[in-house]
């Protein structure tokens, strides 16, 4: 059975404003080679926004890999080379 890249999007006010809202079409926007080998959730707050050196909201973390200014194409790119790292095994 193949382990499933996880990807959690921060739903915090500052992320969600900042760009985070459109963050909720991702797993509708996966291409259908990603669908299988993706679970998506939300997360509340990461609290990353208190932190002065976090970056930029939206937050999103993909296998506990932070991801700062996160877009969907961004994210899918990211999820792309998880994969081609070897988390098919």
């Amino acid at each position: 059975m193949s382990k499933k890249v996880q990807v959690k999007i921060c739903f915090g006010t500052h992320c969600y404003v900042m760009g985070g809202s459109h963050l909720e079409m991702l797993e509708e926007s996966l291409p259908a080679e990603l669908k299988d080998y993706v679970e998506v959730s939300g997360s509340p707050c990461f609290g990353h926004c208190e932190e002065k050196t976090a970056g930029t909201p939206p937050f999103v973390e993909v296998n506990g890999t932070i991801i700062e200014k996160a877009n969907i194409e961004l994210i899918i790119n990211y999820i792309r080379e998880v994969l081609a790292d070897g988390i098919r095994e």
